[in-house]
This record gives C-alpha cells, structure tokens and sequence, in this order.
C-alpha cells in the first residue's frame, strides 16, 4: 500500500490531460508501454531486494555491483528527486485545502500539514504503515468508483443511452497525433510508474522480505497497471479527447467530469477531498524515503554521520528532519512565489528518476552476472530470458531521456539534471579525497 501511496499521485488524477492532449485516445499504449518498463524494473527490483533486504535498496547495490560512485549518485539523487517532490506536493496539499477555504492564507496549511506529516515519520514504521495504507485505500477506492461509474455511463446501465465506443475514433480517429504523440506522451506516462521501487526500499525493515517482497511487487505492478490503463481507458471513451485535455484544472479533470455526469451532486468537493489525500499520501511517502536514502548515506559514510542515527524507536530522526528541506522551501515559496514555482524543479526530479531506473537496471546486469545458478533458482521471483528484458529496458529508458528535449515543459529536465549529476560528483571526489588522506597509512 505504500508503494500504490507512491506511484498513485495528482499525476493520475490532474495531469493526465497532458498525456491525453499528446497522443488522444491512443494515449491507452502509452500506459501499456509505461506498464512494460515498470514490469522489468519490478522483477529486476525483487531478485535484489531479496538477496540484499537493506534500508539503502538499489543505493546499496549499486555501490556493491557497480562502483561506489554509482552507489552515492543514485542514494544522492533519489533523495534529492524525493524531496524536490515533497516541496511540491505539500505546496499543492495547501492549494486544495483553498478550495474550501480561500481566506485563509496557504503558508498556514503548508506549515500545518507538513508539521503533522513529520510527526506522523517519526513514528515506528509499523504506524507509519497504518496511515499510509489508509490514506492509499481512499486513492484506490475512488479509481474502482471512478472505474465502475465510467463502466456503467460508456455501456448504459441505469440509463436510457449509452455513450458507447464513439469517441474513441472520432475527432482525429484513435491516432490524431500519431505514433509520435503515442511516444511523446510516453516520457509523462512511465513517471506514474516511478514509485514500484519503494518496495525496495521498505526491504531493510520488512520481518520477512523473502516472502513479503515478491508478493508485495507482483501485487503492486499489476494493480497499478490496471487501475492506470482501465482509468485512462474510461477517461477518453466517456469524454472526447480534445475537451478531456482542454483543461488542467481540477475543475476540469475528466474525474470530475465522470463524476458530474452521473449527476453525483458536490463532485467537484469530493474530487478536491480525494486529490487532497493522494497529495497527503504522496507527502508522507515521499519524506519516509528521502528520510531512508539520506540514512543510507550517512550510514555509508558519505554524508555527515549524523545523518546515519537513529532514535530510541528505530526511526533515524535526524535523516528525518534534513529531509523537511524541501518542505522548509515550500513554505517560502507559499509566502513570496507564484504557484508554478517548481515547473522546472520537478522536470529535474524527472531527469533524475530516470536516472535511477537506469542505474537500477545496469546493476541488474552486473547483479546476475555475481549470483550463483543455486541461488537464483532459489529466488521466487525472477525476471526472465536474461539479459533481454534488462537490455530493453535500459534502451527504452534512453530514448525517453531524450525524448524529454521535445515535450513542453521537459526540455530543460536532461540538462538540469545533467548539472545536478556534476555537482554531487564533486562533492563525492571531494569526500573520497579527504577519506584517503585520513586513512592510516
């Protein structure tokens, strides 16, 4: 539940126009192509996880199979992407609480929400969980409504017409865009996969990972995918797919729209009620793995000690608060920035998610090329006819990297990565300088 608190966030609910406005009802492949790449990265994922049940996840095994550059890069980046993120989702928590509430200055539920959702962290992870699984179930509740009420509009069930299969092929047919708009909406699409690795990273504090973990990652992708393609599926056969897209605003989601079409009176209250929680649930997510990552890199000695403690109860508090960063720059920017403030913050976390899956996968090849044939017939979940669908997914994830230069609003996410990479690689030289002049001769 956890990893659906993750990858189910506003990007389903509020920016699936975008993808929609990319590739129209074809946009339905996208989402089975992204399906495909969060597949292998899932099963590559579990056989690690497995083998490997550490707090620092991929971190931990890059370092091990590929180098220790790649081990600090990835923690660095997944912590920084993780909290960009926070920022981000807390800032549009404070937004929608507006909606019922527009007096009221948004600093003041950004400072409130974020000092709960702390609170809630530094909890023992098995409370942590709780609310967690609670905030995810009112997400997955209100897709299977939005899923059955879309159902039963499209084939007439209670009603004297059916909308049926029309839009699908009017205004432009089921390609208005293209393979190309397909494809370009594919660089959006495969980030509301991004959230399958936190199984990952729950490993280090599962009681029994060899078990938990492959049953929680089959269950995780395949519920995403089909919560992902049969929304998106419904989306733009109940609503044409040039007015589904016309729109970014909430009152202008096509959930909001099925919802006032089933003449479901306060629909816009209770949309804005379940995107508040995803937004919650993103939060909360997103600070428990920042919060890990940054452990893990205190633990490993390249970030200041401190970092790598933990409280009487188990939680490393002081990865904790070094992870309110990105909320401590939402607050400001709740106070003096306009709204759209992180556009190019968040194109960034996007470059640098990528990055991540890559080098997830690249120390999957180096991962099977270590492990014994004993122990990987042990396994219970492995990703098969290897080293194809690893290969594939590398060279996928690399065509989308540059693809990014050529969807609106993604141009500038490879180069200001790019410089983010630059940046902590000199900050790894450095600290690998000062450990080898501090080592006894």
């Amino acid at each position: 539940m956890m990893a659906i608190g993750g990858a189910i966030g506003v990007g389903l609910f509020l920016g699936s126009s975008v993808t929609i406005r990319l590739a129209g009802p074809a946009v339905i492949v996208s989402y089975l192509l992204g399906a495909a790449i969060a597949l292998i990265m899932s099963y590559a994922l579990a056989e690690m996880a497995v083998v490997h049940p550490v707090a620092g996840a991929f971190g931990v095994y890059a370092e091990k199979y590929l180098n220790p550059w790649a081990g600090f890069s990835v923690r660095a980046t997944y912590g920084a992407a993780q909290i960009i993120a926070i920022g981000a989702e807390v800032t549009a928590a404070g937004i929608y609480i507006s909606f019922w509430l527009p007096n009221v200055p948004q600093w003041i539920w950004v400072v409130l929400i974020s000092a709960a959702l702390v609170a809630l962290n530094s909890m023992q992870v098995n409370r942590l969980g709780e609310f967690e699984y609670w905030f995810a179930m009112i997400k997955v509740a209100a897709i299977v409504a939005f899923i059955i009420v879309g159902l039963s509009l499209i084939l007439g069930v209670g009603s004297p017409s059916a909308i049926g299969l029309a839009n699908l092929t009017q205004h432009g047919g089921f390609l208005p865009a293209g393979w190309k708009g397909v494809w370009l909406s594919l660089t959006i699409t495969v980030t509301s996969y991004m959230g399958v690795e936190i199984i990952a990273v729950t490993a280090g504090e599962a009681q029994h990972p060899e078990v938990t973990i492959p049953q929680a990652m089959r269950s995780i992708v395949w519920r995403l995918i089909l919560f992902y393609v049969l929304a998106i599926a419904i989306m733009v056969t109940m609503v044409p797919w040039n007015q589904t897209s016309s729109s970014s605003t909430l009152s202008g989601s096509p959930f909001v729209t099925a919802f006032a079409a089933a003449h479901i009176p306060f629909a816009a209250a209770i949309m804005n009620f379940v995107v508040l929680t995803a937004a919650l649930s993103s939060v909360n997510t997103n600070l428990y793995l920042s919060t890990r990552m940054l452990f893990s890199l205190g633990r490993g000695g390249y970030a200041p000690e401190w970092m790598g403690m933990v409280s009487r109860n188990g939680v490393p508090h002081r990865a904790l608060l070094a992870s309110t960063a990105g909320i401590i720059a939402a607050i400001l920017l709740a106070i003096v920035a306009p709204k759209n403030a992180f556009l190019m913050l968040y194109g960034t976390a996007v470059a640098g998610m990528l990055f991540v899956w890559l080098v997830i996968l690249n120390t999957h090849l180096r991962f099977r090329q270590a492990i014994t044939s004993q122990r990987l017939i042990s396994l219970p979940m492995r990703l098969r006819c290897h080293p194809f669908f690893t290969v594939i997914g590398i060279l996928l994830l690399l065509a989308i990297s540059i693809t990014t230069f050529f969807v609106d609003g993604l141009q500038w996410s490879v180069p200001a990565f790019s410089l983010f990479l630059g940046l902590i690689s000199l900050v790894y030289l450095r600290e690998r300088r000062r450990h080898a002049r501090s080592a006894p001769q």
